[in-house]
């Protein structure tokens, strides 16, 4: 499949990323295809629950990266992939898979997704969403507390242990490998409508491939 354009959204939890891809696809609808960062978490199965609630989530070794990018690539190459699905109310990898079939752009979210350079060059446009500390930590306690089935005791406990520090260590850093930084995510119309025009202008040269090899 030619012509795929690989869209990047990352910044921290709670920033305001899913908004913003939420805005993208319901303007898309079919065009779009998203592949999250999130579903990637490595499976412990070896573990009981409360160890695994205990994990630090937030460092890039808890993710399957590699076959992350080997799932984009083959997306980029027209092929459908069963991608994982992961249950944060267990702190695991279900059984289940999901087929994702390649779309003409295709989304890559998550919080550590600028910090892999492998990954980062499969990308054709980088958008960091950089929200203010406070406003990110209050939507993910009304997040894990409303959606996760998390206590609030245990939503503080992991942000002070692993959330923030892992958040100045990694997730921070990799602002500088974005091509976009979009303050408020998707609350942010003015960066939003300039995406969108980027993704219709994409979308419309796939459809009219004379015109895009005319513009070469």
């Amino acid at each position: 499949m030619e012509n795929i354009l690989v869209i990047g959204i990352a910044g921290g939890s709670g920033s305001g990323k899913t908004t913003l891809m939420r805005n993208l696809t319901e303007g898309f609808g079919d065009n779009i295809t998203v592949l999250s960062h999130d579903n990637y978490y490595r499976a412990h199965d070896d573990l009981p629950f409360e160890q695994r609630s205990k994990l630090n989530y937030d460092h890039p070794d808890a993710f399957e990266t590699d076959l992350m990018i080997e799932h984009l690539k083959q997306l980029k190459q027209g092929n459908a992939i069963q991608c994982p699905v992961y249950d944060y109310t267990i702190h695991n990898r279900t059984e289940e898979t999901i087929t994702v079939d390649p779309k003409r752009v295709i989304i890559v979210e998550g919080i550590l997704i600028f910090e892999n350079k492998a990954l980062c060059d499969l990308m054709d446009i980088k958008i960091f969403v950089d929200t203010d500390a406070d406003v990110r930590l209050i939507r993910r306690i009304k997040r894990d507390v409303a959606k996760r089935g998390r206590s609030l005791e245990s939503v503080l406990n992991q942000y002070m242990s692993t959330v923030k520090p892992m958040h100045e260590q990694f997730v921070e850093p990799s602002k500088k490998n974005a091509d976009l930084v979009v303050l408020e995510g998707g609350k942010n119309l003015v960066a939003l409508n300039m995406i969108m025009s980027q993704i219709q202008h994409h979308i419309d040269h796939c459809d009219d491939p004379a015109q895009a090899d005319a513009e070469r």
